[in-house]
């Protein structure tokens, strides 16, 4: 099945979307604090059910989808008509635009995984030293940071595709016009 621009892009900013969404409910839904419990040489701490830890993985695998198919997109041959991928970066335009989305992308992934890992990570480990007087809890704004950086990323995915677009017509046009010199010379020959 031949895939259209459009729908590509439908496909980038939707699960961009979602991991925002995602993400901004996991920061929500985020554990404000545990419960200590001093013990014998320890201080054992108890904490609810923690929503954001699931939502947290799923905003991830939501951008990594986003991200996945954003980069496909790119050099996808439309119509049938594929291009080299060295024509591209001889946009400046593209080449900044396309550095800037994928450090985009990999700061919304690492900002919602930190958090997400380090929840996850205080939920397992329950015991702490008797001089805790609280339970720690992962950091507080870090997943609604990346999920703010996963809708970013996935617009300027929108971005790169459009001036991925505007190199590739750009190439046809100049292959094109090549073709019809060369038929030119050829009927003149004749």
């Amino acid at each position: 099945m031949a895939f259209s621009a459009l729908q590509l892009s439908l496909g980038v900013i939707t699960f961009g979307v979602i991991s925002f969404i995602l993400g901004i409910v996991a920061e929500n839904k985020k554990l404000q604090s545990g419960t200590p419990i001093k013990g014998r040489g320890a201080v054992i701490c108890t904490y609810p059910s923690d929503p954001a830890i699931p939502l947290g993985y799923l905003s991830f695998a939501f951008l990594v989808a986003s991200t996945v198919v954003g980069y496909l997109a790119l050099f996808y041959p439309y119509k049938g008509k594929s291009i080299p991928h060295s024509v591209f970066f001889k946009s400046r335009t593209f080449f900044v635009f396309f550095n800037i989305t994928l450090f985009t992308a990999g700061l919304g992934a690492a900002l919602t995984l930190w958090p997400t890992i380090e929840e996850q990570h205080y939920l397992k480990n329950k015991v702490y030293p008797i001089g805790t007087d609280e339970c720690p809890i992962g950091k507080v704004g870090l997943l609604g940071g990346g999920a703010f950086l996963s809708l970013d990323s996935s617009l300027l995915w929108l971005v790169a595709l459009m001036l991925a677009s505007n190199v590739r017509d750009d190439y046809f046009d100049e292959v094109d016009g090549e073709t019809h010199l060369v038929e030119a010379a050829v009927s003149a020959n004749i």
